[in-house]
């Protein structure tokens, strides 16, 4: 049995920062990547989780095509999806839409697609991998 979750995102194109000491993969784009250097800024890689409660992913921001970064108090998990969820990059007017199969929990291997809500069309799909979390470190 499968369950629909709508996430409303506020698709933000935040400022880019520069990417100082990281490699950048073949395929990613490098606006995104300084997105995604700037949103982590200060904080440590964790080891990968499979699942995240809902209560976690309210709060999402697209840094490119494939990569989401969902935010909880200290915590920003990375999620780079297998496929691209947003083929055109990050603009406004999109939702996130999950099928999420058993659980209450978004999970490695549950299908997204992307509505757009001015054509009332989908717009891309993916599906995820698993989340790595990025903490601050306590002081």
């Amino acid at each position: 049995m499968s369950r629909v979750v709508v996430i409303a995102t506020a698709l933000v194109v935040s400022g880019l920062a520069a990417c100082a000491g990281q490699e950048m993969a073949p395929d990613r784009d490098p606006r995104g990547e300084m997105r995604l250097a700037q949103a982590l800024a200060g904080k440590v890689a964790g080891p990968p989780v499979s699942c995240l409660p809902n209560s976690r992913t309210n709060q999402m921001e697209v840094i490119d095509r494939d990569t989401l970064v969902y935010r909880n108090g200290r915590t920003s998990y990375v999620q780079h999806t297998n496929g691209a969820c947003y083929p055109n990059g990050s603009r406004g007017g999109y939702f996130l839409v999950t099928r999420q199969f058993g659980t209450s929990n978004s999970c490695r291997g549950d299908i997204a697609q992307v509505f757009e809500s001015t054509s009332q069309t989908f717009a891309g799909s993916c599906s995820f991998n698993d989340f790595i979390p990025y903490r601050t470190p306590e002081v």
